[in-house]
C-alpha cells in the first residue's frame, strides 16, 4: 500500500510542478495582469503543499522541530484551497464583487490556520509520531485539528462546485467555460478526498480497520490535484489545442474526401480550379473548401447520368441510421453515374433539372463538409471489393 500512496503523490506533485512550470513561462507578457498574478501564487503554494509532503514523508522534523513539515502542508494547503476560489472570483465575477468577496476568503483563511497553528501546538504535535497526523489516534486534540483540516479543505469544494456551474454557463469564453467545467470535476473528486479521509481518521479512532480502502483518500486526492493543474492552466492552451484538433479533424475530412473528388475529376477535369500544389499544404482550410466546391461542381455535371430510379443502400447495412442510409444511396448513384457517362448511357429518369445535393443548405460550409464525409466514406466502401488498388492522395 506505501507504494501506491507514493505512487499517488508524485502523479500529484508532477502534476503541480508542471502546471507551475508551464505558467512560468508567460511571465514577462502576463506580470501585469492580477488574475495572472493570483494564479502563479495559487500554483506555488500547491507547490509548496507537497513539496513538504515530500519532507514529511523523508524526516520526522523540518528545521528542528518535530513535525513541521506537516503543520507547514496543512497550513499551505488551506491557502491554496482560498487562492484557487479567489481565482475563481477573477475568472467569472465582476471586479467589485470578487474584491469584497476576495478579502472575506482572506479573512476566513488567515482565521482558520491561525486556529490550526494553535491547534497543533495545544496538542504537543512537536513531540507526537507523525502516525498521528494520518489517522489522529484516538487523541481528542490531534483528532479535532484534523477534522478542522479537512473542513478547510470541503467547504471551497462545495463552493466552487455550486458557483462553477452557474459561471460556466454565463461565460462566452469556450476556454474558460471548459476551464470551469474542470475546475467543478476537480472540486467534486477532491471532496470525495475529504470524506475518504474523514473515514479513514474515524475508523482509526474507534479502532477499525478498512484494510485496503485506506487508499481511496490518496487515489482521490492524485486524481483531483491533476484535474485541478490542468483547470487552472487550461485557459492559456485550451484555444490551441481546440484549433489542433479542428485541424485534425478537417484534415480528416480532406483525406476522407480524396476518393471521391479524384473519381470526379477523373470525369471532369475542368471542375479543378487551381492546378495541383497551387495552393501551400499548410492552408488546409482553402484546400478543403476548393475541394468541397470542387466536388460539387463535379456532382453537378453528373446529373444527366443519375438515374433517379436507383436508389440502392444496401451498403449502409441494417439498422443504420436514415442519413447513413440516404450517403449509400447518393454514393451509388454516384458510382452508377460515373460509370453510365464512360459508356455515354443516359437514363430516361435522371436529374439533370433536379435540385443541388437533394435541396441541401450548401451555403453552410461546416454541415456540407459533414454531410459529404459521409457520402465520401459510404462511396469507398462502396468500391473497396471493386477496386483493390490502395488509393494515394496525389
Amino acid at each position: 500500500m506505501n507504494s501506491i500512496r507514493i505512487l499517488c503523490f508524485v502523479i500529484a506533485a508532477v502534476s503541480s510542478y508542471a502546471a507551475l512550470a508551464y505558467r512560468l513561462f508567460q511571465v514577462r507578457r502576463s506580470w501585469r495582469d492580477t488574475t495572472y498574478r493570483t494564479l502563479m501564487v495559487t500554483l506555488l503554494l500547491q507547490c509548496l503543499t507537497f513539496t513538504m509532503g515530500a519532507v514529511a514523508m523523508g524526516s520526522d522534523s523540518f528545521l528542528g522541530v518535530g513535525n513541521l513539515a506537516i503543520l507547514v502542508m496543512h497550513v499551505s494547503a488551506v491557502a491554496f484551497c482560498v487562492s484557487a476560489q479567489i481565482i475563481l472570483l477573477r475568472w467569472a465575477t465582476d471586479a467589485e464583487e470578487a474584491v469584497w468577496k476576495t478579502r472575506l476568503w482572506l479573512v476566513a483563511g488567515i482565521a482558520l490556520n491561525a486556529l490550526l497553528i494553535a491547534l497543533f501546538f495545544v496538542a504537543d504535535g512537536p513531540g507526537r509520531p507523525a502516525s498521528d497526523f494520518n489517522t489522529g489516534s484516538g487523541r481528542p486534540l490531534v483528532l479535532t485539528y484534523l477534522l478542522f483540516f479537512i473542513v478547510s479543505q470541503a467547504i471551497p469544494c462545495v463552493t466552487i462546485f455550486r458557483q462553477c456551474g452557474r459561471y460556466a454557463r454565463m461565460t462566452d469564453n469556450d476556454s474558460l467555460r471548459q476551464a470551469l467545467r474542470m475546475l467543478r470535476v476537480a472540486a467534486v473528486v477532491l471532496f470525495l478526498y475529504c470524506l475518504a479521509r474523514t473515514v479513514n481518521i474515524l475508523t482509526a479512532a474507534a479502532g477499525v480497520d478498512i484494510g485496503v480502502w485506506q487508499l481511496a483518500s490518496n487515489i482521490f486526492s492524485a486524481a483531483g490535484i491533476l484535474v485541478l493543474s490542468l483547470s487552472l492552466t487550461i485557459p492559456s492552451w485550451g484555444g490551441s489545442v481546440a484549433k489542433l484538433v479542428e485541424w485534425a479533424r478537417s484534415y480528416r475530412s480532406y483525406r476522407v474526401l480524396y476518393p471521391l473528388w479524384r473519381d470526379l475529376y477523373e470525369s471532369s477535369p475542368d471542375i479543378v480550379l487551381e492546378p495541383s500544389g497551387a495552393a501551400s499544404v499548410s492552408d488546409l482550410n482553402y484546400r478543403l473548401h476548393r475541394r468541397v466546391v470542387e466536388i460539387r461542381d463535379g456532382w453537378r455535371d453528373l446529373r444527366p447520368y443519375i438515374d433517379r430510379a436507383s436508389n440502392r443502400a444496401g451498403g449502409a447495412g441494417p439498422g443504420a441510421s436514415e442519413e447513413s442510409r440516404q450517403a449509400f444511396a447518393e454514393a451509388a448513384q454516384i458510382r452508377q453515374a460515373l460509370q453510365a457517362k464512360r459508356t455515354g448511357t443516359i437514363p430516361d429518369d435522371n436529374k439533370d433539372t433536379g435540385g443541388d445535393f437533394e435541396d441541401r443548405d450548401t451555403d453552410n460550409l461546416t454541415a456540407e463538409i459533414v454531410w459529404l464525409t459521409k457520402v465520401a466514406s459510404a462511396y469507398r466502401r462502396l468500391g473497396r471489393a471493386a477496386d483493390p488498388v490502395p488509393e494515394r492522395e496525389s
